[in-house]
């Protein structure tokens, strides 16, 4: 059988999965244990699975689309990979399944029957809340650092550095000026120095 492998790491930082190389030689080990061909390889890096507009996943479903795909199985580490929009992953897999093509996790192994299809779903609605309650919580996250004068970023503004403070039992990250004569400071001075200098 051929099968295309679609990897998908995501844009969420919290989003935890498994680095491309180790969802590749995953996929390609169970490939050939099954004695598959892979024809095709797509990835999407730092892509969110809330959305289809991930340039590899719409060059694989274009692929698919054809008169003739070159491939009739999708291996996916997860069905998350797939995707994390209960509506996308239902209309994509249909879309495929009418060609022939099935998507088939190598992680969560699901038998073609009505108990199969429901634990589908359970799963592909787990996907969505997840993400959905991720969001919420990274936003909730955003706002109170902000509200708090806190710096979530990983490199300090120039001129600045990183100080620990306590919040709520919570160490966390603000922002403090260099010193006066440090270099980044003498080195912003200067430069706006010789701005107002060629305005003049």
């Amino acid at each position: 059988m051929k099968v295309a492998l679609y990897i998908r790491v995501s844009s969420d930082a919290q989003d935890v999965n498994l680095s491309i190389g180790a969802q590749l030689r995953a996929l390609r080990e169970c490939a050939e244990k099954h004695g598959y061909i892979i024809v095709r390889e797509f990835v999407d890096e730092a892509e969110s699975g809330r959305t289809s507009a991930r340039p590899a996943f719409l060059e694989m479903i274009a692929l698919a689309k054809t008169k003739e795909s070159p491939f009739e199985m999708i291996l996916v580490g997860k069905l998350n990979c797939f995707s994390r929009n209960r509506i996308d992953s239902i209309t994509f897999k249909e879309l495929l399944r009418k060609r022939g093509i099935s998507v088939v996790s190598i992680n969560e192994p699901l038998e073609n029957n009505p108990s199969g299809k429901l634990l589908e779903g359970i799963i592909e609605g787990m996907d969505e809340f997840y993400s959905a309650n991720l969001g919420q919580d990274i936003r909730r996250g955003l706002r109170e650092a902000a509200e708090g004068l806190f710096f979530v970023g990983r490199l300090p503004l120039y001129g600045f550095h990183k100080v620990k403070v306590m919040d709520k039992g919570k160490l966390r990250n603000k922002l403090e000026p260099d010193s006066a004569d440090s270099s980044s400071v003498l080195a912003i001075k200067l430069a706006f120095s010789m701005a107002l200098a060629q305005k003049k």
